[in-house]
């Protein structure tokens, strides 16, 4: 099950107003967007980009639920006429449901074909199986500040064909030599997830979206789970400060006890900021 999120801090740092509109980017189990709905009068603009995530939201009452890639916000908001937003939520950690759920190879601990993809585009196990070793090592180094990149990239060209998470564990494990703290294989993971859904340029190519068709006063909140995240956050948020006011001047974490209640939310940074 998804748990949302810092929903108590998104929620005040959204600031919902009685007949304001507002925008969940990224709708998923719907978990913010059913506490936005308590505390307005308005209405809630849900994108999600996973057709299965999609296909199990709960349509309720005043909330607008769009199967698309928050990547075409602008275009989804006049599509559907959608004015007045007061607020909009970007939270761009991955579904519980993927990892619990989809069988499409976003857990290393489960033996599943090698896809992480969101959509039907660009999958892992395409490139795995077809990038050079220079490509691999940049992407593992980049995405997933791994630093037994060219190794690890060395032995996924030496093992091809690679078709399963099992195999890749396996030849991850190769190229490192001790363990750390994290599961070995995670770095690894989270690159090749981030590259076969273009996740970092699709945030750069929604926030001044948000920051276009967000209202006068209102605020945007983004929830991010790894440091490239953040920083894209807070270089953007930074790059507007004529436009802005910081709501934030450091992300904000969660507490121990939601760490406690949820352990995925460990990582979990928000940040916010109030368009002038």
């Amino acid at each position: 099950m998804h748990i949302p999120v810092l929903l108590k801090e998104t929620i005040e740092y959204l600031d919902i107003k009685e007949k304001g509109n507002y925008v969940d980017c990224t709708l998923n189990g719907g978990g913010h967007t059913k506490e936005i709905l308590k505390r307005t009068n308005g209405k809630v603009l849900g994108i999600e980009i996973d057709k299965e995530i999609f296909d199990k939201v709960n349509k309720q009452e005043r909330l607008i639920a769009v199967n698309d890639s928050y990547i075409n916000l602008k275009k989804i908001v006049e599509e559907n006429n959608f004015n007045n937003i007061q607020g909009i939520l970007i939270d761009a950690g991955m579904s519980s449901y993927h990892i619990d759920e989809s069988k499409r190879g976003f857990s290393f601990q489960k033996d599943e074909p090698l896809l992480m993809n969101y959509t039907g585009e660009l999958t892992a196990k395409e490139i795995v199986n077809t990038y050079s070793v220079k490509d691999l090592e940049r992407i593992l180094k980049e995405y997933g500040e791994e630093k037994f990149a060219r190794k690890i990239a060395e032995q996924i060209i030496k093992n091809r064909p690679i078709e399963t998470t099992s195999q890749l564990v396996e030849i991850i494990r190769k190229g490192i030599h001790r363990e750390g703290n994290i599961h070995f294989a995670t770095r690894t993971f989270q690159a090749l997830r981030i590259e076969a859904n273009q996740e970092l340029e699709n945030l750069k190519i929604v926030l001044p979206q948000a920051l276009e068709v967000l209202g006068k006063g209102g605020r945007l909140v983004v929830i991010t789970f790894h440091s490239l995240e953040d920083r894209i956050i807070k270089n953007f948020f930074k790059s507007r400060i004529e436009e802005v006011e910081l709501l934030t001047k450091k992300p904000i974490l969660p507490d121990e006890g939601e760490i406690k209640s949820n352990p995925r939310a460990r990582s979990a940074k928000l940040r916010a900021i109030k368009k002038l």
